[in-house]
């Protein structure tokens, strides 16, 4: 690839492979690695893609198709592709899994594995072919431990090109909100679990009386227990894959387990990163990516494109990223750090939106508070509005919906979404699920976003919160009281579209993510626990209790919505 100003290092090397390399890493630890090496004389920038997934795989030649589970872990990039062009690339196994030492951590890797990184990485640097700089690529897994890896510093970890990777194990993926969401990860340790060596490190860090006295709590749960495949895992908690799902279920709050594992921002992350995701995948990667350009210490970029999962085996980045270490690794100019550093895809426009920063400066969150007759207005309220309610059980997953009217100028939203919401519920528990819906002027309706919230984990960290993205501290559970009136405060995962005139935006408020999937990026973000137990839900709006959605509005709504749709009453004459 190359313009007027700057070209892409060209393509002139044949490849030379080295297969099952051993890389020495931590506690006497190997890991197995296939090298892939330009064919010439010299030394040469590597390329570093450690994952738990089979190597051989992700080197294999195959026609890219669209996202799917059998494919989705085909995600290092094509080593052609870059050996071809004067990079190095390693395509590593972590520990425990798929012949390399040691045993397995999880679905998010734990330190040691991250660790077991940072020696890799010094020791590709050494290695006579080697220019002495190490760049990481990759997305999910792959980017998960690069960012992980970039916190600890290693000397000569030059770059590192990793959109699609979450940071947060326990907010981005499997306590979404506070909520318990297995379906993804028990699919997941099922399919990889015979590939690893996996003890029950759990255990044999707390002893037995602590573990057991755990899976008895666990066992109490009644959302637990209501889910099978969960008992299964409890009641053997040592067998195959249980001990990672165990281990999870055992840490149901924000503890030390989580946040050892999650991406050390405070450690001040240098190391020049690109990073994103797609506007599809709020249920896993989106927020991770959004949450590490926002703490990012270093040079860094942002791309969120549009909500369709990257094809298999990966691509569709392979030039962006040469460009990225081209520049950070060769040292060729090629102005990629001089243009926007953020790329926002918008839907309903088919084009990409630039900005400075994220959120999109000049960005106005605007109260759209939830009407009586399921009205979602910028008009206040009247007096007396009352409340809606809902039925919840096993039986009857009941909500409500709140729609604004026909869009008369056409609105971007791009952004971070909030909700406060004024609820209450018959138990002493509540899980909100608050999802932003989307529909076109022909009346066809989908999802786009998200949000999840336990009630019983409403309390805020005062000191990370933002207007338009509360953060909790999910730190203990605080038990409702029935029917009494409380203010939740819902974190929306972000959104970029351009609403037509004559479509409009909706809110769907249930306690239960059981809408059936249309979409593999959908079911992603499903999965979640509910409550066995019956109780009626409340969302208060009225002039107390003022409920309401924050939309982040880029573009357009100057006047604001029109509750007649825009549409003028037929011409009475007296």
């Amino acid at each position: 690839m190359f313009s007027t100003d700057w070209q892409t290092s060209k393509r002139e090397y044949g490849v030379v492979i080295e297969r099952n390399v051993e890389i020495p890493v931590g506690n006497g630890v190997s890991m197995k690695a296939d090298i892939y090496r330009p064919d010439g004389q010299g030394k040469f920038p590597v390329l570093f893609t450690p994952s738990p997934y089979s190597k051989e795989v992700q080197g294999m030649a195959m026609m890219p198709n669209g996202f799917t589970y059998a494919r989705g872990w085909i995600e290092s990039g094509d080593f052609n592709f870059y050996v071809r062009r004067g990079y190095a690339m390693v395509i590593a196994t972590i520990r425990g899994a798929r012949g390399s030492g040691g045993s397995f951590g999880n679905i998010e890797p734990d330190p040691q594995t991250i660790k077991d990184l940072y020696e890799a990485i010094e020791w590709l640097s050494a290695r006579p072919w080697s220019s002495g700089k190490v760049g990481m690529n990759g997305v999910s897994y792959f980017s998960m431990v690069a960012k992980r890896v970039a916190a600890l510093k290693p000397p000569h970890l030059g770059a590192i090109f990793s959109p699609y990777g979450f940071t947060d194990g326990y907010r981005d993926l499997l306590y979404r909100g506070g909520i318990l969401a297995p379906d993804f990860t028990e699919y997941w340790a099922r399919r990889q679990a015979p590939f690893f060596t996996i003890e029950n490190s759990l255990r044999k860090k707390w002893g037995d009386e602590k573990y057991n006295a755990a899976i008895k709590a666990a066992m109490a749960d009644p959302e637990i227990m209501s889910n099978p495949l969960l008992v299964t895992a409890l009641r053997a908690p040592d067998s195959g894959g249980n001990p990672m799902l165990v281990e999870i279920l055992l840490n149901p709050l924000c503890n030390e387990y989580w946040r050892e594992r999650a991406v050390n921002f405070e450690a001040g992350c240098e190391v020049p990163a690109y990073l994103g995701a797609d506007w599809g995948m709020f249920g896993l990667h989106l927020p991770g990516d959004v949450r590490a350009y926002e703490q990012w210490k270093g040079p860094k970029r942002l791309t969120i494109g549009p909500p369709i999962y990257l094809d298999r085996p990966c691509y569709q980045y392979d030039y962006e990223s040469l460009r990225w270490f081209d520049y950070w690794l060769k040292g060729v100019k090629n102005g990629i750090m001089d243009e926007a550093p953020v790329q926002l895809f918008i839907e309903g426009t088919g084009e990409w939106k630039q900005a400075t920063d994220w959120p999109v400066p000049g960005t106005r969150w605007t109260p759209f508070y939830l009407h009586q007759g399921g009205l979602l207005s910028e008009h206040e309220f009247w007096p007396n509005e009352g409340f809606s309610t809902y039925e919840d059980s096993a039986f009857s997953h009941q909500g409500v919906e709140f729609w604004t009217p026909n869009m008369v100028e056409a609105t971007e939203i791009c952004g971070p979404i909030a909700l406060n919401v004024h609820g209450s519920s018959t138990d002493t528990e509540v899980l909100w699920f608050a999802t932003i819906l989307h529909r076109d002027a022909a009346g066809k309706q989908r999802i786009l976003t998200r949000g999840w919230l336990r009630g019983s984990q409403r309390k805020l960290d005062e000191k990370r919160s933002k207007p338009w993205q509360p953060y909790h501290t999910h730190d203990k559970r605080e038990p409702l009281k029935p029917n009494q009136v409380y203010e939740f405060n819902v974190e929306i995962r972000p959104i970029g579209i351009l609403l037509k005139p004559g479509e409009s935006i909706g809110l769907r408020i249930k306690s239960a993510d059981n809408d059936p999937p249309t979409n593999i990026t959908e079911d992603i973000g499903l999965g979640s626990v509910s409550r066995p137990m019956a109780s009626h839900v409340s969302v208060h709006h009225n002039i107390d209790n003022p409920s309401h959605l924050l939309l982040p509005i880029t573009r357009g709504n100057r006047i604001g919505t029109f509750i007649s749709g825009g549409k003028l009453p037929p011409l009475a004459k007296g």
